[in-house]
């Protein structure tokens, strides 16, 4: 079994809004010191969801990212709410970013952003048995719903609009799920 370093002391840097900045002292079971730093969520994770209205087809939204300053195409996701399970986290991220909830809902796996020096985990949910259903969400305009053949991921991922990691890599690991379970 693997042995974790071992912690000497943890320092909180620069406490921000979404994530806080820790310093951890490190000593490796080779003797070996160091100091690393890591952003720790603040939350308690995000969904990231697959809405399919069929079994081939995948609803994406046209959403605006800050981060670079342009419309990206992915998945529907969001971070969970306080006492809000996973499922039910996807649940109202569908029903607030595109109008619709599923009757069934199954999450595929979790997945991490940078585990080097980041906490966050996003869980990665299957979407199926589409209804209309919308609530109020906190998107400052309407998000552009773009229906997609899960099949055709290739031409999607060559987009300049389409670089999410995490909606890329939840697309590929749902479409793999749905072949060995058509199987």
């Amino acid at each position: 079994m693997e042995r974790l370093p071992k912690i000497h002391a943890k320092r909180d840097l620069d406490p921000g809004k979404l994530f806080r900045i820790e310093q951890l002292d490190l000593e490796f079971r080779n003797g070996a010191k160091r100091t690393y730093e890591r952003l720790h969520s603040r939350g308690l994770g995000a969904v990231i969801v697959i809405p399919m209205p069929d079994e081939d087809t995948v609803l994406l939204v046209r959403e605006y990212a800050a981060g670079l300053h342009h419309y990206e195409l992915g998945l529907v996701k969001g971070r969970l709410e306080a006492d809000e399970s996973i499922v039910e986290g996807a649940q109202r991220e569908l029903k607030e970013e595109i109008g619709y909830g599923a009757e069934d809902l199954y999450e595929l796996t979790t997945l991490s952003l940078a585990p080097g020096y980041m906490s966050h985990s996003t869980h990665v949910v299957l979407a199926r048995n589409l209804y209309p259903e919308k609530l109020v969400g906190d998107e400052p305009e309407e998000l552009e719903i773009v229906p997609w053949p899960i099949r055709d991921l290739h031409t999607l991922v060559q987009r300049p609009d389409c670089t999410e990691g995490r909606s890329i890599a939840a697309l590929y690991i749902a479409r793999d799920y749905l072949q060995q379970e058509s199987k």
